[in-house]
């Protein structure tokens, strides 16, 4: 049984800063690709970050480029993601996916596995 646990989210002020942290078991970590991805109220699940299986390979959505920024311990079975300059906009449920490939993928529906997700709220 594989899972993903994602812990780090919570409520913060524009400009700030949060380090979300997923952490995988049931799977060799380092035979997956991982990525994040992110869900607002009446909005379709989107991708943020995607990092390949040894970490050679990063992947960003436009809208979080240069702010967040992906990576991975395959030591200790877990991925990152750092949140550097929020917006209110990035306010969103941010959940943890992992897909038993090399290629990193931007689509949600070809992940395999997901977390349950964590809550980051930015307020203005």
């Amino acid at each position: 049984q594989v899972q993903l646990v994602e812990s780090g989210g919570g409520l913060v002020q524009a400009g700030g800063s949060l380090r979300l942290s997923c952490v995988v078991s049931g799977r060799t970590f380092s035979n997956l690709a991982m990525g994040w991805y992110r869900q607002a109220p009446g909005k379709e699940r989107e991708f943020v970050a995607g990092i390949s299986r040894t970490s050679g390979n990063t992947h960003y959505a436009d809208s979080v480029r240069g702010r967040f920024a992906i990576s991975r311990d395959n030591a200790q079975n877990t991925v990152y993601l750092q949140l550097n300059s929020l917006k209110p906009e990035d306010t969103a449920v941010y959940y943890c996916a992992a897909r038993q490939s090399t290629i990193v993928t931007t689509t949600p529906a070809l992940n395999d596995y997901w977390g349950q997700g964590t809550q980051v709220t930015v307020s203005s």
